[in-house]
Order: structure tokens, then sequence, then C-alpha cells
């Protein structure tokens, strides 16, 4: 009787475990390894027609591919339309680069994945399957849509948080205006202090091309903003006897934004930066605010890029 009962438990698992075994286990593999997107709950495979080609893995489709894309850019516990969001920015960015080729390489991407496991050691395991559906939910809502302006998928930039506005673009960016995203003054890390001694502070500018014309002695007393733009970011600062890059100081000394200032302080330099990023195109936590507010996703990219399109491109 006992081998019985075992028979028919054995018959009735037989489908579970040969499935777990064809797919690579419970975590499903599709032939890359743990990673990228790959689905735990039985829906269809992805079939985007376009694919992306893993060093080492093979290929995987393009939309599977944002899972983890999208999980590596925004903070997963941002609200869905937030998420949402960031999902058509990085189809946008990907399609973009693709043109109308059907494959790519990511080496060939500044734009890179994250497998199951990097989500899971990023989130912790009782957060992972939450975080985990809610990401690929968002790419699935926003499955093909993209931003276009002029029939051209745009350049979508975004940055964690602005200064309190985001930044005009240029003329090869004419979709990127200066927005008011008042919201991001509320995000935990939005105000930093930074100070150096004047000595380390002139190693660190002495580093820059042409900084090695910066003496210790000049610091901080030659340290003048010469310009910044309509969102408060520093264009142009004089250190020394020598003009610089707003953003290469930013670079020079990991400044978390180019909205600061710099003084003197005790002995030293003192910076007080605003925001996150370089303030282009979208804000991550204003729109994180913004769909907490009640925007849809659609709502958040046209209030931060101008007179663009959101269409689903065809696959």
């Amino acid at each position: 009787m006992r081998r019985f009962w075992w028979f028919c438990v054995v018959a009735v698992l037989f489908p579970y475990v040969f499935t777990l075994v064809a797919n690579g286990g419970i975590y499903g593999v599709n032939g890359i390894g743990k990673g990228m997107g790959t689905k735990r709950d039985g829906k269809g495979e992805w079939d985007s027609g376009r694919r992306v080609y893993l060093e080492g893995r093979g290929f995987v489709d393009g939309e599977e591919y944002l899972v983890g894309a999208v999980a590596r850019q925004m903070p997963a516990d941002y609200e869905m339309e937030a998420l949402k969001a960031q999902a058509i920015i990085a189809r946008t960015f990907l399609y973009r680069h693709m043109g109308d080729e059907r494959e790519i390489a990511e080496s060939n991407l500044d734009l890179k994945g994250m497998g199951e496991e990097q989500m899971e050691r990023m989130w912790g395991s009782p957060r992972f399957l939450e975080y985990y559906e809610k990401v690929r939910g968002a790419v699935e809502e926003t499955r093909g849509q993209v931003m276009v302006w002029e029939g051209q998928c745009v350049e979508p930039l975004f940055h964690r948080a602005s200064a309190g506005k985001t930044r005009d673009g240029d003329e090869g960016h004419p979709y990127l205006g200066s927005v008011d995203s008042g919201e991001d003054v509320e995000m935990d890390g939005y105000l930093t202090v930074t100070v150096w001694p004047c000595g380390e502070f002139a190693k660190l500018i002495k580093g820059m091309p042409e900084g090695e014309q910066v003496r210790e002695e000049q610091i901080p007393d030659t340290i003048q903003v010469i310009e910044r733009d309509g969102a408060g970011y520093v264009t142009q600062i004089q250190i020394g006897s020598h003009s610089f890059d707003g953003e290469a100081v930013r670079q020079a000394l990991e400044l978390p934004s180019a909205a600061f200032t710099l003084e003197g302080y005790e002995d030293g330099v003192r910076a007080v930066c605003r925001g996150r990023g370089h303030g282009y195109g979208l804000s991550q936590f204003g729109a994180h605010r913004k769909a907490a507010a009640g925007m849809t996703a659609e709502e958040i990219l046209s209030s931060y890029y101008k007179n663009i399109e959101i269409i689903s491109w065809g696959q």
C-alpha cells in the first residue's frame, strides 16, 4: 500500500519536476543563466522581435532585458507610475541605439541590466519577489512604448534629483526644457556638505586638464563662480588664474551635482551641493512624488520632456 501511494505522488509531481529541470530550476534560465527578467510565475515568453546579446550567455529578448535595466536605474520602492516612466526611458534608449537593427550587443550600450541574483542581493531576499514583480510589471504595462520627437527616439536623459529645477537642453536636445521640480528638495541626501583642507582641494584640482596651474596658496581666495545656468548649476568657475567647466570640477571633486557653492571654511574649502546627477531630463525623485500625487507615467514624462510623443514602436 505504501508503494502504491508513493507511486501516486511521483506521478502527480513528475510533470512539475520535469518542467523545473527543463527550464533550469525555479528561477528559469531561458538559456542565459539565472537572471535578466526570467519569469517565476509561468507567464509567457517575451517576444518583442528585438534582442540583446549578453557576453557568454547568448541573446535575451529586449523587453526581458529592460527588467534588469530598470531595476538598476530606479529604486524599486518608488511609485509604480514612476517605474513605468523609467521603463519607457530605458526602452527609448535601447531602441534609439538599435535604430533599424533587431539585435545589439550589451557591450555596445551604455546600459547595463541586472540578473535575478544581483537583484536579490541588492533588495534582500525578503523583498525580492515583491520588487521583482513590480519592476517586471512596469516593463510589461508599457510594452513597446517609447518617446519620440519629430519621429525619432529622443535621448532620454534622467537623473536622481534636480536642484529644484531641471536644466535647459541645447540645440541637439530641444525637448529638454527647464521645468520646476520642487519636490526634489525633500529627498534624503538632497543637500550635501563636503570639506577639504586646502592642500587636498588643490591636489584634486591639479588632476584636471590645466589644473596644474593652480597653486595651494591661491585657495580659497581665488575661487569664484563665473556663470550659472537658469537652474542654478555652475557652468564656469575660476580657481587660481584659470576658468574651469563646472561639470568638470564636479567630477574632479566627486560632488553629487554641479549645483554647488565653494567657499573658504576654517583652514580649508567647503562645498555645499544641491541635488544628485546632471539635472537634465527626468528627475527620478520628482517622478516618484508626482506619481504619488496621482500623475500617470505619460503625464510625468510629458512634464519633463517638451513636445514629445509616447508611441508604441513597431515590434
